[in-house]
């Protein structure tokens, strides 16, 4: 208590057992807060749509023996927004005895005992400071350092979840059938993973952030400034009386009524935030889409002279993106006056309040920087859920936008496919596969084939008549398929080779490789490998790093693809127009090496050429409506 009569100078709390009183408070208020926090967290978990949608989404990564780092890393960083806490706390007591010192020391008069103290409390005070601010600076030091490495082991662990159940079940492939498709699904796992895990609305991790610019620990600290500077505000505050009605504790009072009244406001104008924050990022990611696959398709598009047509969508859906924007933009410079106004009518009103009982002495020129700076932290604090509304808006698009892909991840494993298994006896057994369109009408008839080691079967029938969705059931893909597939030696000895081979990003040695990992073949395999199929000019280029599928032509790539079967030395493989783009020439060069390299393997192939027939002893023709025959061809050439 500061004795502004005697002009005497007294520390407004004795610092000297400050430590120990600061370290109960902050076990005390970890326990209290730890505790809370879990049920605040279960109840939401529980009782919202966007908190059940967070626990579908990642809920795995806080349960079970692996979560154990996790919590331990939650705990420290919730241990440092508590100490931030206290340490912003202490500060105002510095404020205060720093203003009342220097107060003490000019308004002491003749007496040498009140300047003295003055002036001793003024330098005991930046003692004070000095501990305060390197606390201060380790403190955000740290929790920077936590809160990252918090957020890139989150980040890691759910991006690897989402590959995995994107690459499980086929379901990158499968999800076009789904009767909600969703779009983007890269995006969602390089971006919106990106967000969700860091935390701080809808931005991406920077490593300036630290706990106190997370949504979570925000509210934590809001919610704590409230209860702290709550009792100091209440200390210091004085009596308002307006129109002969007296006001007890004013400051108090007005800042809770203030922030209440000002809150409901924002959250009510606010509202709409969410969905328009969600179509921003969903109107983005089909332009950029589009703008993919002028890129992608852009010798095509030329030939085409397309350039007109293209010009008009990517302009419609510029359009789409803008419309949306504009909505976005209004609702936010609503949103955003509403609180700037909120939050500068406020600004002067402790000093209003407080004036009169600073101008009668009794309360020092400190007590009133402290009770503005309680009054300013109570304000901020409770603002913060106002404040911060957009920035839930944009991580609750991220969430719905991850909780989209984790349902579609999971309704692919419900289709019905095609049983692989491994047979006994190293043939190949198609047994009752029956295949579908996606409206249910029948494109093969229960199909039974057997076919030993080193026998070949033709595939042929009219285009568009189920061929290559025949080869995607027999692999599993095709998510309309049913029955039984026997193989030698199991799937992981087949290879099916599409029309359009794809080209992996990487170096030549990697794409010539694929689906082997990189390294795994000896580089004299693969120039070999690239020799049997009559690419002798990439043989030293081995180590280019190019995107081979706009450098290499179509024929070029099946060729590639060719070198990839003798590399793998599959028990099986299935081949769909896998040598469409090539001349009789190369065609019939590469069965025969083909067939001189694997004598034992078992070839199903979809063509349209006679010219290959003399490889194949067995003919499946596909006749429509389900039908089909199954036949032998006589040798030629």
């Amino acid at each position: 208590m500061h004795d502004l009569e005697t002009q005497t100078f007294q520390p407004s709390i004795d610092w000297s057992r400050e430590l120990l009183s600061s370290t109960f408070w902050i076990a005390t208020t970890f326990v209290l807060t730890a505790i809370c926090l879990l049920v605040v967290l279960v109840v939401i978990g529980r009782f919202t749509e966007w908190g059940r949608q967070f626990w579908r989404v990642t809920g795995d990564y806080f349960t079970g023996r692996q979560s154990v780092t996790v919590w331990l890393l939650f705990a420290l960083l919730l241990l440092s927004v508590i100490v931030s806490v206290r340490i912003n706390v202490l500060l105002t007591y510095y404020v205060n005895d720093l203003f009342t010192a220097v107060q003490v020391a000019f308004q002491s008069g003749p007496s040498e005992t009140g300047r003295s103290s003055g002036i001793a409390g003024f330098w005991a005070t930046m003692a004070v400071f000095a501990v305060l601010a390197g606390c201060y600076t380790l403190r955000l030091l740290l929790d920077m350092y936590v809160t990252q490495r918090f957020i890139m082991r989150w980040r890691i662990w759910l991006s690897h979840r989402f590959i995995d159940d994107w690459l499980g079940d086929l379901a990158y492939f499968r999800a076009q059938f789904s009767s909600r498709p969703i779009d983007n699904p890269d995006q969602r796992i390089q971006q919106d993973i990106d967000v969700f895990t860091t935390g701080v609305g809808g931005d991406s991790n920077n490593p300036i952030y630290n706990s106190g610019n997370t949504l979570l620990f925000g509210a934590v600290e809001a919610v704590l400034s409230v209860l702290s500077f709550g009792p100091i505000l209440w200390r210091l505050s004085g009596p308002v009386t307006i129109g002969g009605l007296t006001l007890e504790r004013a400051l108090f009072w007005i800042v809770l009524v203030y922030v209440f009244a000002a809150t409901i406001i924002a959250f009510v104008i606010g509202r709409p935030l969410i969905r328009l924050s969600y179509l921003n990022e969903l109107r983005n990611a089909g332009f950029r889409y589009a703008l993919v696959r002028v890129r992608d398709a852009g010798a095509a598009i030329g030939l085409y002279r397309g350039e007109p047509a293209e010009r008009s969508l990517l302009k419609g859906r510029l359009a789409a993106v803008m419309d949306n924007y504009r909505g976005w933009l209004r609702r936010m410079m609503l949103f955003f006056g509403w609180n700037v106004s909120m939050g500068q009518a406020i600004n002067p009103l402790p000093w209003l309040v407080q004036a009169n009982a600073l101008f009668a002495q009794r309360i020092s020129f400190g007590d009133v920087f402290q009770s503005s700076n309680a009054f300013t932290a109570i304000h901020d604090s409770l603002s913060f859920f106002r404040n911060a509304y957009d920035q839930f808006a944009s991580y609750r698009a991220a969430i719905i936008r991850l909780d989209g892909l984790a349902d579609q991840n999971a309704r692919a494993g419900t289709f019905t496919t095609v049983r692989t298994e491994e047979s006994d006896d190293g043939a190949l057994g198609v047994d009752g596969v029956e295949v579908r369109r996606p409206d249910g009408t029948p494109l093969v008839h229960t199909l039974d084939v057997h076919l030993e080691p080193g026998q070949a079967l033709l595939i042929t029938g009219p285009s568009g008549i189920g061929k290559s969705v025949l080869l995607q059931s027999l692999a599993g893909l095709w998510p309309f398929a049913s029955g039984r597939l026997r193989l030698p030696h199991g799937r992981d000895e087949v290879m099916f080779v599409p029309q359009l081979p794809y080209l992996p990003i990487g170096d030549l040695r990697t794409v010539v490789a694929y689906p082997l990992e990189s390294g795994t073949v000896d580089d004299r395999a693969v120039q070999q490998a690239l020799l049997d199929v009559a690419l002798s000019h990439l043989v030293i280029r081995l180590n280019d790093v190019q995107e081979w599928s706009k450098m290499l032509s179509i024929g070029e790539q099946q060729r590639i693809a060719f070198a990839r079967i003798l590399l793998s030395r599959p028990a099986a493989v299935f081949l769909d127009e896998s040598t469409s783009a090539m001349d009789e020439g190369l065609e019939l060069m590469l069965y025969r090496q083909l067939r001189a390299e694997l004598p034992q393997a078992i070839v199903v192939s979809v063509s349209h050429r006679a010219s290959v027939h003399q490889f194949h002893g067995r003919r499946l023709e596909l006749l429509g409506d389900g039908e089909w025959r199954l036949g032998r061809l006589a040798p030629s050439g």
